[in-house]
């Protein structure tokens, strides 16, 4: 299995399959990928059950990093980039304060996601 922006995508004949069939969906596959690396991607879902060689591991693993990064919303790349750290740093605040809950503060995708919509409509 690869990481493909926080989500699991197995280089299998199904899991590139589905990768292709989201990308579809949210439009992104022909605004994103190019002719060759459609067709990368096309071919081994057809060719190979599961993907052995390194080389094209490597090679899908890039490509559907690159569709992981279009389909990505705009408050999970804000929680991503400034949210996490904007919550670790709140709870290091708490924490020294006294406040002995703060510390799963900063690993809480509901208060992360709180604190990325309070600065996105600001």
């Amino acid at each position: 299995m690869r990481v493909v922006s926080r989500v699991f995508v197995p280089l299998t004949r199904v899991g590139i399959a589905r990768a292709r069939a989201l990308a579809l969906r949210r439009g992104v596959w022909y605004r994103v990928l190019t002719r060759v690396e459609r067709a990368c991607l096309d071919l081994s879902a057809r060719v190979v059950e599961r993907v052995r060689s390194r080389r094209l591991a490597q090679v899908l693993t890039a490509i559907l990093c690159k569709l992981g990064a279009a389909m990505e919303s705009a408050v999970e790349r804000a929680a991503r980039e400034f949210g996490r750290p904007l919550a670790r740093r709140l709870s290091a605040i708490a924490q020294r304060w006294g406040n002995g809950s703060a510390v799963s503060w900063a690993e809480d995708r509901g208060f992360i996601r709180y604190l990325v919509v309070g600065v996105i409509n600001v």
